[in-house]
């Protein structure tokens, strides 16, 4: 997974009524589920399991062995449509129909799931929603808690993730759920149980990062243009092409487009009906962030991640049509990474822990440093494999 020479050798509604909701689930465990999904379609089911609420992760993971031998070893997991929630994903891009879809697209549909908002929801929620306490530089969508509970839901489930096309490269079928459409599996929370938590121990990358700087606040700049800055730093470097490519993919101010940015959490279920505007793609792209937990050039590097995963959706590489996930994320990640090292970063740190970029590394060291950290996190984080 030698990508980080690209740019670091320069610098780098339903009528089935409430059946669903009212039968008995079924005791399922992450790893059969993420098997055999599409066995599990449309079930209630029970699971216990360990969430992770990192960057763009918002999964299940078995409490026990989370490596569970495939592509995506977790199931995604989403509140039901209207859910008013502090937990989620930092940043999130979905596909979406748009009204000019190609082929015939037909929505799936789903029995509908409420929420129990108990207190052993809230409860597992604010867990979830707690970031890790750092002054020192950046911690990407970095959160203090790992919590264990007992989730009832609704499981959706499909064969294969990868998003389908016809023969020209337009998508026509949504493929997965969650970040990137990109999940085998998705769970629609019904209810919670058993809630437990533990902290993430932060004590070693705290101890390296603690003469760092504070992350800037937002009023100082306007992202898209600091974004833009950096790419122009670039210029005529193998890394500008690349950097380029994510940002150009943004829609600008008072620009029609069919990748729309907004603000908030990405927390719930996530259309799967046609939009009401066309796409010359046939698709919409739906980036949501969380302005809280972005803050000054955090906000940055989300776009440039964000831009490169729907770079690679759209128009992704001869033979990269069916990339698994991780694939799609070690590019974000590389992007990123450019990004915040152009930027001035002295430190940047990943959910779980992970000591993605340290400025006192010694030069001829970086890029190994980088790629083994960034191979671990996606393996036991991001719970991706190949």
């Amino acid at each position: 997974m030698k990508r980080f020479s690209i740019g670091l050798g320069l610098i780098l509604a339903c009528g089935c009524g409430l059946q669903a909701q009212t039968a008995a689930p079924v005791d399922a465990k992450v790893c059969d589920v993420v098997k055999h999904p599409e066995a599990f379609n449309g079930k209630m089911v029970r699971i216990t399991g360990t969430v992770v609420a990192g960057f763009d992760e918002f999964v299940l993971k078995d409490a026990t062995d989370p490596n569970c031998g495939f592509q995506e070893n977790a199931i995604w997991l989403a509140y039901p449509e209207g859910t008013k929630a502090k937990s989620g994903p930092v940043a999130i891009v979905t596909v979406q129909p748009a009204h000019n879809v190609s082929g015939p697209y037909k929505a799936p549909t789903r029995t509908p799931v409420i929420l129990e908002k108990s207190k052993d929801f809230k409860k597992f929620d604010s867990l979830l929603a707690q970031p890790h306490q750092t002054g020192a530089d950046l911690c990407l969508g970095c959160a203090r808690y790992e919590v264990t509970a007992t989730l009832v839901g609704r499981l959706d489930g499909v064969a294969d993730p990868t998003l389908q096309r016809d023969k020209s490269g337009k998508i026509t079928g949504l493929g997965g759920f969650g970040n990137m459409n990109g999940y085998p599996a998705r769970l629609v929370l019904q209810s919670v149980s058993n809630v437990t938590s533990k902290d993430v121990d932060f004590s070693a990358t705290d101890a390296v990062t603690a003469n760092g700087q504070a992350p800037s606040s937002t009023a100082i700049y306007d992202p898209m243009q600091t974004a833009q800055k950096i790419v122009d730093t670039l210029k005529s470097t193998p890394a500008s092409a690349q950097m380029s490519r994510a940002l150009a993919v943004l829609p600008k101010k008072q620009e029609a487009s069919d990748v729309t940015i907004s603000y908030g959490i990405g927390n719930t279920v996530t259309p799967e009906t046609p939009g009401a505007t066309d796409s010359p793609d046939g698709v919409l792209f739906n980036c949501v962030l969380n302005r809280d937990r972005l803050q000054g050039s955090a906000m940055v590097l989300a776009l440039f991640h964000m831009g490169e995963h729907i770079a690679d959706l759209r128009s992704p590489k001869p033979g990269d049509e069916n990339a698994p996930l991780i694939y799609n994320e070690d590019n974000a990640w590389v992007v990123t990474s450019i990004g915040a090292i152009v930027g001035g970063q002295k430190f940047v740190t990943l959910p779980g822990a992970y000591l993605l970029w340290n400025s006192t590394w010694p030069a001829d060291q970086r890029n190994d440093k980088m790629e083994e950290v960034l191979k671990s996190f996606l393996a036991n984080e991001a719970l991706l494999s190949q």
